[in-house]
């Protein structure tokens, strides 16, 4: 089949159901080439009517992507669950602290109801639960005022149950603040389906008031994961639509390997990344394609490879490409899925390692170099070009992904919150909203100290206002 051949000059007419035995009769006429053109054509019809790609589906895919019914039946297991022979088994730990004892005997025998000999022999089981009534605690707190002769004042000593002003204690803010900017539950006196104490029901503004300013006092925390942010080794960035008072926002997330750090902010552009990047950044950030992302001064730059595979299969789908597209798809696949294979060698200081590295550049500098007259095609090469440097960054350093996936997990949860909660009232709200939805997204994933803990911390904050800092997790390029 010739480059020039396309639907028009081959077949003539539209293929599709509406087909008469004429038109069948003059395509033949026509020769081997056009017949073989027009069943393809009817098979990537047929395909895009199922709901499948007009190409052969890669890896790139997520699975959330292809229907239910393209999906292979699960496979059975293939090898028996748990360790393997000779190995020391894997389990739960018993409870250090029991608190309750029971003993269970059965008065007969389940199965024919007959009398039962009692013997000697037991075993062992441990449940932990919750109490089944949880009953509000009110406390009185007697606050004394003495006199400082040096201040020339009153003063008085902190209570450390609760947020200064706060009615509401610190054990159901924290419950109330995880379960909404944690879980993205209501908020409201159901939260997460868990009944509130009957006191704390007329009080729901009082406890959304009192999560706010647990937010404030936790300015500190959210600087440190900024921080530590910012002197990454490796940083992924990735950014997804947010509401705020009904109005279009934006929800950035920076994620390493210990870290999630939240921003919401109503522009999408480089004004949002200087923000961010208040200074030069080290360490080798992990992105998409997205403009913005270029002004960013970094040490090293890896582009999500994933993203251009899908990016192929959309032109694929939804496009009309001409037919010096297949060519250069299949020359574009075969490079990065051998640069995807390469990095999986666990030894790279070896010298083919280091030749076959070589190749796979010299490889894109021949695709970029082709005359390729495709406009899909044309328009892939000029962000190659524009990011030559940044497609294999992944074969120099072991810690970098050729994904931007990991940014994509970390944004996740807080789609599930937009979906339940549609975003934010005011900025306040959406302020209150990335500092806590980092803490407890960092808490979640890193840190050994649960996030009701740290945010009990929160209400002990010594006189002197320092806020205690979160467990020091390392995650310096230094």
């Amino acid at each position: 089949m010739t480059d020039a051949m396309t639907t028009s000059n081959v077949v003539g007419f539209s293929l599709g159901p509406n087909l008469t035995a004429e038109e069948a009769r003059a395509i033949y006429a026509r020769g081997k080439e056009a017949v073989v053109f027009a069943l393809l054509e009817l098979a990537a019809q047929l395909r895009r009517s199922h709901g499948q790609c007009a190409s052969v589906s890669s890896p790139a895919t997520p699975s959330g992507m292809v229907p239910i019914y393209q999906k292979p039946n699960t496979p059975k297991r293939r090898k028996k669950p748990g360790q393997k022979a000779g190995h020391a088994g894997s389990r739960r730990p018993p409870p250090e602290e029991i608190h309750e004892h029971k003993e269970h005997r059965a008065p007969c025998c389940p199965h024919c109801q007959g009398r039962l000999i009692r013997c000697g022999q037991t075993r062992t089981r441990y449940t932990e639960d919750i109490p089944e009534n949880i009953e509000t605690v009110v406390t009185e707190h007697v606050i004394h005022r003495d006199w400082c002769p040096r201040c020339k004042k009153s003063v008085e000593p902190r209570v450390p149950d609760a947020l200064p002003g706060s009615q509401i204690g610190n054990h159901v803010v924290a419950l109330s603040g995880w379960l909404h900017y944690g879980l993205g539950q209501d908020a409201g006196p159901h939260c997460g389906g868990v009944q509130l104490p009957l006191a704390l029901q007329a009080d729901a503004r009082r406890l959304g008031a009192a999560v706010v300013s647990a937010a404030s006092g936790a300015l500190p925390w959210y600087e440190q994961i900024y921080h530590e942010a910012l002197d990454a080794a490796v940083l992924n960035a990735d950014e997804t639509g947010w509401r705020v008072g009904g109005k279009g926002h934006w929800l950035w997330c920076f994620t390493a390997p210990r870290l999630t750090c939240y921003l919401i902010d109503r522009r999408r552009g480089r004004p949002v990344v200087a923000r961010f990047f208040r200074k030069a950044f080290r360490g080798t950030l992990v992105t998409d394609f997205w403009g913005p992302y270029n002004a960013v001064v970094c040490g090293a730059r890896q582009v999500c490879l994933a993203h251009l595979l899908r990016d192929l299969e959309h032109v694929e789908r939804y496009k009309s490409p001409s037919p010096q597209w297949p060519a250069f798809a299949k020359r574009l696949r075969r490079l990065l899925r051998d640069g995807i294979r390469l990095s999986r060698w666990k030894d790279r200081t070896l010298p083919e390692y280091a030749s076959r590295r070589d190749r796979l550049h010299a490889r894109l500098d021949g695709l970029m170099a082709a005359p390729w007259e495709d406009h899909q095609a044309r328009r892939l090469l000029k962000r190659f070009r524009r990011h030559r440097n940044d497609l294999f960054t992944f074969l120099d350093n072991a810690a970098v992904p050729f994904d931007n996936n990991a940014a994509e997990r970390a944004i996740r949860p807080a789609v599930i919150i937009r979906k339940n909660s549609y975003g934010n009232r005011s900025q306040r709200g959406a302020d209150t909203q990335a500092v806590l939805m980092s803490i407890y997204r960092t808490l979640k994933t890193t840190r050994s100290r649960s996030p009701q803990d740290n945010h009990q911390r929160l209400g002990r904050v010594p006189e002197d206002r320092k806020t205690p800092q979160l467990a020091a997790v390392s995650t310096s390029i230094r």
